[in-house]
């Protein structure tokens, strides 16, 4: 006779699946047994009448909810808590707030600029200043999967310096540390840095090392988009490590790729320091996404004279210069580096007027135009407010398989929690955003097989787990969270593409956040279990 309902020991069993840890080992035929938000049993052949429920897992591969440590993912769940492109995925865990941009601390202008962009394109209304009303604004909506973030430092310094290119004073550093500080006391990961973006371009080694070492007083992580990608990179790794010797922070290195051909020869250069820097002691780690092309703003291009003060005055800057000549020489070289402006799609605009021109690379719209792309890119970057998308075919495949098999390196989707249909749905975002993990599993572990589906899934799980202090996450293991992914390993595959980007997934068929199924048979259930992660100290200074 079955127990009754209220008298189940579990209130959820996984059977029948091939269960793989998180730790980089074969998968093994057992069961697992949730209660609450806990993994309370994994042993073979638990008894079914036991449970509220079960998941018949046969021919399924059984995983810890996958972990993205390098998501840009904020007012994305206010819009849309469901989180639809990255639980359609497996990940149960964002990671958000990199590449030095958050939505706190917030003041004066800047606060302005995002309470408008919130207002009018998202319908948001913004009632927060610091990390603390962003988390009980997410809290109170509710989201699909859990979050943990960093504190932007870009966003920082427009609090307190502003957008100006110049050092920031003493008195400004103190008050940058101290608000770094009281984000780290109320639970940020650690500080991120977009050192190609203004305004954090601007910021000199020393007061990274200065913000960093607040950070590591914490025990928490410096995570950064470093100054250069390209011909540069490798002066820039330099830089990220010792900025992170300096402060004694533990170090995350952004989307480590290399950009443009005349660069691909220097992943045995890069990958071979960050090995020797880690066998001397620094706790680094890299992050990287498997496709070949990035995905940023356009003016990315534009050389950093462009980019002192506000939006207002670079845009006018851009227009109104009598250094016009120096500003297209620059486009050129850039151009040079690319190989063709035909390498560059545009992925997303600001206004109705500039919606046909997404999809078209930058040579096919300049051209429809009857323009040169030099006129072309100005004109369009000032019409749009500084808001064009691109994608930029730059990487090369065979770089990132030799990064993605090193070490230490984990799968990142540096994508957003999107959506097919409502708000989340406008322009064609990089297809990261729906399709990063399971692009994974399915071409390069199941047709490739360029690594063990064990250890693509300790480099979704674990490994990052461990990197950011996600303590009870990571693994499947008996009195940790129930965060899991039942996937088919056959039919695994991403379908998003560069066209065609709203997407979801196929094979992912039930994905469990904190004991509660949110995905199942591939739909979503609409449960909302998901929470603020918040950094636990681990080793402070005090």
């Amino acid at each position: 006779m079955n127990p009754r309902k209220t008298d189940c020991e579990f209130d959820l069993i996984i059977q029948g699946g091939h269960v793989f840890n998180g730790l980089g080992t074969p998968g093994l035929d057992v069961d697992v047994a949730v209660r609450e938000d806990r993994i309370v049993l994994i042993a073979p052949g638990i008894d079914r009448n036991r449970t509220r429920r079960v998941l018949d897992a046969r021919g399924m591969a059984v995983a810890p909810g996958f972990i993205d440590p390098h998501s840009h993912t904020d007012m994305e769940l206010l819009v849309n808590p469901r989180a639809e492109s990255k639980i359609h995925q497996g990940v149960t865990t964002e990671i958000a707030g990199n590449c030095g941009f958050t939505l706190f601390p917030l003041a004066g202008a800047f606060r302005e600029e995002k309470e408008r962009l919130l207002r009018e394109r998202y319908g948001i209304e913004l009632t927060w200043e610091d990390v603390n009303g962003f988390f009980d604004a997410l809290a109170d909506r509710g989201m699909a999967v859990n979050y943990a973030t960093f504190l932007g430092h870009g966003s920082l310094r427009q609090a307190v310096v502003g957008q100006d290119d110049r050092a920031a004073r003493p008195g400004e550093i103190e008050r940058m540390k101290e608000i770094l500080d009281a984000a780290m006391r109320s639970g940020v990961m650690g500080l991120s840095t977009g050192l190609i973006y203004a305004p954090g371009m601007f910021a000199p080694p020393e007061e990274l090392v200065a913000m960093c070492s607040v950070v590591a007083h914490w025990g928490g992580v410096y995570t950064t988009h470093m100054r250069d990608e390209g011909d540069f990179l490798a002066e820039s790794v330099e830089e990220s490590i010792a900025v992170a010797r300096a402060a004694g922070v533990s170090l995350q290195l952004s989307h480590l790729k290399l950009a443009y051909p005349r660069n691909w020869p220097k992943v045995h250069q890069v990958l071979s320091r960050i090995s020797e820097v880690r066998a001397h002691g620094l706790d680094v780690l890299a992050d990287r996404y498997p496709y070949t092309a990035t995905s940023t703003f356009l003016s990315v291009f534009f050389p950093r004279w462009i980019k002192d003060g506000s939006i207002r005055e670079n845009l006018l800057r851009i227009r109104g210069t009598d250094r016009e000549g120096e500003l297209r020489g620059h486009l050129l070289k850039q151009e040079e580096k690319l190989g063709s402006w035909d390498n560059i799609q545009i992925a997303s605009v600001l206004t109705e007027k500039s919606s046909c021109l997404v999809g078209k690379t930058v040579l096919q719209a300049a051209r429809e135009s009857g323009r040169e792309p030099f006129d072309f890119i100005l004109d369009l970057v000032v019409q749009e407010n500084d808001q064009v998308g691109m994608i930029n075919f730059s990487l090369n495949e065979e770089t990132f398989k030799r990064i993605i098999l090193h070490p230490l390196v984990v799968i990142g989707s540096d994508g957003w929690a999107l959506a097919p249909y409502g708000l989340l749905s406008r322009d064609k975002p990089h297809p990261r955003s729906y399709g990063t993990f399971p692009r994974m599993l399915g071409r390069y572990v199941r047709d490739e097989k360029i690594m063990s589906l064990g250890r693509a899934i300790e480099k979704m799980t674990s490994l990052t787990a461990e990197k950011f202090g996600l303590t009870g996450r990571g693994r499947i293991q008996k009195g940790w969270f129930a965060d899991l992914v039942v996937f088919d390993p056959v039919r695994i595959m991403d379908r998003s593409t560069w066209g065609d980007p709203h997407q979801y997934p196929v094979g992912i068929e039930q994905v469990i956040v904190n004991g509660r199924v949110v995905i199942d048979g591939g739909e979503h259930t609409g449960e909302l279990p998901g929470r603020i992660l918040r950094h636990e100290p681990r080793h402070m200074n005090i």
